[in-house]
């Protein structure tokens, strides 16, 4: 039976013993082989980007509008903000912008929250998208519609997480 040695010296000739080069481009295969499958799990080939499950921060207000300033002016306006706010009065917007807050907030993906204007003609909805992680901030697509007069119209937007409860709209 053949015996086997470690104790070869740097750069002496192995020939006619078994070689640890395979191995070693083994180990060096099996570590990149790692990483990649590391790294692939965060990324997805269905185009729709991470998921996370909607885990709400809290509970949310029951019929009443515990929103507070701070958090509401750190959205910025909101997706009410740009054009599709044109029209409605101060508190429209200002329903409209806690609506987003509460879709953003605590619903999950395709539940809307609707809002009412001061008249009965103006009213809208917010529908989030499912939640995704952005490095260590969670953030959601999601569309404002506008009913007016019958007509309506609808902003699409993406808003991330601050950690003191705020959303920032990116778009």
């Amino acid at each position: 039976m053949p015996t086997f040695s470690d104790d070869a010296a740097p750069g002496a000739s192995m020939a006619g013993s078994n070689s640890r080069k395979p191995v070693v481009g083994m180990k060096i295969r099996v570590a990149l082989v790692s990483a990649l499958l590391a790294v692939s799990g965060c990324t997805t080939f269905s185009g729709k980007g991470p998921t996370v499950a909607a885990t709400p921060a809290s509970t949310p207000p029951a019929g009443g509008k515990v929103v507070t300033k701070s958090i509401i002016s750190a959205m910025g306006g909101g997706l009410i903000g740009g054009s599709i706010g044109n029209g409605l009065s101060d508190t429209e917007k200002r329903s409209a912008l806690e609506a987003e807050y509460k879709a953003l907030e605590y619903n999950t993906s395709g539940q809307k929250v609707t809002w009412k204007g001061d008249q009965a003609s103006r009213y809208g909805e917010v529908v989030p998208a499912q939640p995704y992680r952005v490095g260590s901030q969670d953030c959601r697509q999601y569309t404002q519609t506008v009913f007016a007069g019958g007509a309506s119209v609808t902003a699409h937007g993406t808003a991330c997480r601050n950690a003191d409860g705020s959303w920032t709209p990116l778009t």
